[in-house]
């Protein structure tokens, strides 16, 4: 990539249709070549049209059984940014079809470059001005850089929304104008894929459609879901909690004694640990000291900012396994890297993020209630 350009914004309104529809015309371009990248994956591994079609509308029926309105939204997509919309399916449940592709093909899912992430919250005791920080490193696709978004929803029936995702997505890291948050991270078991669930994009919009961090909580610890994945929520009002889930427990992890949480693609739950087997070893070794950096750096001071837990996701010991990498080579001529580092203030209602923050150090600031602005390089 020769240029290293800030993510578009997508603002959108009204039914779900319509918000699907000017969220496809607006992202055009960037839904295209998310559709194309991980419908080129299923053919990279051997899916005829017929095959892919069947694959993903297994997905799609559980999405119908979870949240209707999804789909009429993923319609609206399609019909914006003029494509099938059982691409738009394949990339709200990315995860899930490209693992059970791989499953299903007997492919080794550490060949792929690691959906990796390491993920902080900050609560308002540790925050110099009073208020929850939350933030997270997002590793995956260096080329990714080119098709993700920021995305704000206007909503007629719940809160309003602004989160980071992939093009044609309906949800990823965010947050709400009730003041909840969300980030997520990889995690892998012995339990993956025996059941069909919720893709777990999906599970990350209806925790952001809730009025009240109760309710968030249990639209992730309940949610059946077809893999397993680390999700941390924050509440404006002074909490957090990080749940590692499987595809049929959620095992909840709170702040420490230094009121942070951090954690990046390993199990940490002793609860979790003696009821399953961590899988996803091979994919992340390097999860073993991310965490323990990015926990080490921020209690070097007592009080932070959002300047402060950027400067601990830019960490780059043990570079280009680092907490914030570099591209370096994957698979399939894949480069994998930090595609964005994403920090937010739900109270405040808004999101600062850099794409491939190894490379820039540029961020724009999204909010719920104005325009992007570009900020001065950290």
């Amino acid at each position: 990539m020769t240029q290293i350009t800030q993510f578009p914004f997508v603002s959108v309104s009204g039914s779900p249709e319509a918000r699907g529809r000017s969220y496809g015309q607006q992202a055009a371009d960037r839904v295209r070549k998310s559709a194309a990248m991980y419908g080129q994956t299923l053919v990279d591994l051997g899916y005829d049209a017929m095959a892919r079609t069947q694959l993903i509308a297994s997905f799609a029926r559980e999405i119908e059984s979870f949240a209707p309105h999804y789909l009429e939204e993923m319609r609206g997509i399609a019909a914006g940014a003029d494509v099938p919309f059982e691409d738009i399916v394949m990339v709200n449940a990315r995860t899930e079809v490209i693992a059970k592709a791989r499953a299903e093909k007997k492919k080794a899912a550490e060949l792929e470059p690691g959906d990796g992430c390491t993920g902080a919250l900050i609560l308002p005791t540790r925050s110099a001005n009073g208020r929850l920080i939350h933030g997270q490193n997002w590793d995956w696709r260096a080329e990714c850089a080119e098709t993700a978004i920021v995305l704000r929803v206007r909503n007629d029936n719940g809160p309003d929304i602004l989160t980071f995702v992939e093009a044609g997505g309906l949800a990823r890291s965010g947050l709400n104008s009730a003041g909840v948050s969300i980030t997520a991270n990889y995690l892998e078991s012995d339990r993956d894929f025996r059941q069909l669930g919720v893709p777990l994009s999906l599970i990350r919009r209806k925790v952001l459609e809730q009025e009240h961090f109760a309710l968030a909580i249990k639209a992730v610890a309940t949610t059946p879901k077809s893999c397993s994945n680390n999700i941390m929520i924050g509440m404006a009002a002074g909490f957090g909690v990080d749940y590692e889930c499987t595809t049929d427990e959620a095992f909840p992890i709170y702040p420490g004694s230094d009121d942070l949480i951090v954690h990046a693609n390993h199990w940490v739950s002793e609860v979790a640990l003696g009821k399953l087997r961590d899988t996803g070893r091979a994919s992340t070794p390097e999860s073993a000291y991310r965490d323990w950096r990015v926990r080490r750096l921020l209690n070097e001071k007592q009080q932070l900012t959002r300047e402060d837990l950027k400067r601990a996701l830019f960490d780059d010991f043990g570079t280009p396994y680092s907490v914030c990498r570099p591209p370096r080579p994957g698979s399939h001529d894949n480069l994998s890297a930090t595609v964005a580092m994403v920090i937010m203030e739900p109270a405040a209602g808004l999101m600062e993020v850099a794409p491939l923050p190894a490379l820039s150090r540029s961020f724009t600031r999204y909010s719920l209630n104005a325009e992007p602005e570009l900020l001065a390089a950290a």
